[in-house]
């Protein structure tokens, strides 16, 4: 029978699914709407309502950075098994996912999702399909978009790892080498701000009370607890802030002197790290 584009729009709105599945969809049921909406939900829609909950501890970790140097792109698709993360039809999606990007630099992931890919479908509607057809849980997990005076990329050989680091006062060199010991840093360090007074304030009260409620059970005095607590605070900054770690490579400096000794007031305005699993 004839499907006119009005009814193809009208399920479309019904639906959020692409043009050729709602035309398809309703060739396939003589134009009923209800059962057209029933054949969409099981080519995909449906198994991405049942597997909604499911978790997804695999995928890939995509990450690009300009020709300037001076943005960087960080995409974590995931799926529910190994196997699959292996597929071609899954890592194909991921890489045109990124291209789309890098093509139209949205900011962010729900930007991203509505961008349409080379045949037309968005990108949301694209993972729903693959969805239907492997049958497992797809979602993108994260993405990150990174401006900087440069941006150093690091990805680790599982392929389930990434970091971008920003920096600023590079005074025009290449800093790519020292940015990568930094991003390598962060991959295994896993900091939680670039500095100490970038650290959420509900973490640090919670170490405040961590660290009175450990010297309390130490038998130390009430009236000195808050002091104690203070210093295992300045412990925590020293591990767990990016610039006052200790770096890996060489302890008798930290992140912060190392950059500063290899092009003076260079120094990290952000970073971001992802990791699938």
């Amino acid at each position: 029978m004839s499907i006119s584009a009005t009814d193809v729009n009208k399920l479309r709105q019904m639906t959020g699914a692409g043009m050729m599945d709602c035309k398809k969809a309703l060739m396939e049921t003589d134009g009923d709407f209800e059962k057209a909406i029933d054949f969409l939900r099981k080519k995909g829609q449906k198994v991405s309502a049942a597997r909604a909950d499911n978790a997804t501890a695999e995928g890939v970790v995509l990450i690009t950075v300009s020709k300037d140097a001076k943005n960087g792109k960080l995409l974590a698709f995931a799926c529910e098994t190994e196997p699959v993360s292996k597929v071609d039809d899954f890592r194909n999606l991921a890489q045109a996912i990124m291209d789309v990007a890098i093509a139209k630099n949205p900011t962010t992931k729900e930007d991203l999702l509505t961008l349409p890919l080379a045949d037309g479908r968005a990108i949301g509607e694209a993972i729903v399909e693959l969805t239907g057809k492997i049958g497992e849980k797809l979602i993108i997990q994260t993405y990150e978009n990174v401006n900087a005076e440069q941006v150093v990329p690091y990805i680790h050989s599982n392929g389930k790892l990434g970091v971008l680091v920003a920096l600023k006062g590079v005074n025009g060199k290449d800093v790519s080498e020292v940015g990568k010991d930094v991003a390598m840093q962060i991959a295994a360090m896993k900091p939680v701000a670039v500095d100490k007074d970038d650290v959420d304030p509900t973490l640090i009260q919670r170490e405040i009370e961590v660290g009175k409620e450990q010297a309390r059970a130490e038998g130390k005095p009430e009236a000195m607890l808050e002091k104690i607590a203070l210093g295992k605070l300045n412990k925590f900054y020293k591990d767990n802030t990016l610039l006052n770690q200790e770096f890996v490579k060489d302890n008798s400096k930290t992140i912060a002197q190392l950059l500063d000794s290899h092009t003076k007031g260079m120094t990290v305005t952000s970073f971001k790290r992802i990791q699938i699993g």
